[in-house]
């Protein structure tokens, strides 16, 4: 496995997230308004929340009924207060294995094309609530964004791609990461999308 160190720079954030997680999506469209206050860089590392959920013993909200509906109402409430669409995904949950294997290969070879492949995939799945366990739904839906069937693929199959997803996957967990979205500053950790106020904090006391 090839290791990845710690981001040292109290002026970084080190995002690891699973665009399967609606919490994800939501610290997402937060990390613009952090960069622009805070003067602060973001790194990106695409994770495998399953492969995290296994090794940790974790396990989605959702899988206890009543926490997993409070879970959601609550994340409702955040995307009021960040103003941003929010719509709970009747699909849920959904196997993201090739869709964070595509992110993981498009930051590796298609640098320029990372961010807004991952937008795309986020807002099919909690704007517009597709169904993405459905081959034919996610690739006309990734095509008609401008991703041929076939860039995607290739992606999906690099050998290179699956060995980068699982050490990020691996050394998240390493490193004490149990759910989606976390954040590090420096050496301190933040899990959840309601902790962005002390990712804040964290940048500006520095």
């Amino acid at each position: 496995m090839s290791h990845i160190p710690p981001v040292d720079s109290d002026r970084q954030v080190e995002f690891f997230f699973d665009v399967g997680s609606p919490a994800s999506y939501l610290a997402w469209t937060q990390l613009e308004s952090i960069q622009r206050d805070t003067g602060a860089s973001v790194v990106y590392q695409p994770m495998l929340l399953g492969g995290v959920f296994q090794a940790t013993g974790n396990a989605s909200p959702a899988a206890v009924p009543a926490k997993g509906d409070y879970t959601f109402r609550d994340l409702e409430r955040y995307a009021r207060r960040y103003n941003v669409p929010l719509q709970r995904n009747p699909h849920f949950p959904i196997n993201t294995l090739p869709l964070m294997r595509a992110i993981t290969g498009m930051q590796m070879h298609h640098p320029d094309r990372f961010l807004p492949f991952t937008h795309t995939v986020f807002e099919a799945l909690w704007v517009h609530a597709l169904n993405f366990n459905d081959p034919a739904i996610a690739g006309a839906t990734l095509a008609k964004a401008g991703y041929s069937p076939e860039l995607i693929q290739g992606l999906i199959e690099d050998p290179q791609v699956k060995a980068r997803l699982k050490s990020v996957t691996d050394v998240a967990v390493e490193r004490g990461v149990f759910g989606a979205p976390t954040i590090f500053v420096g050496g301190e950790i933040f899990w959840g999308q309601d902790r962005l106020d002390w990712v804040r904090d964290a940048l500006t006391s520095s």
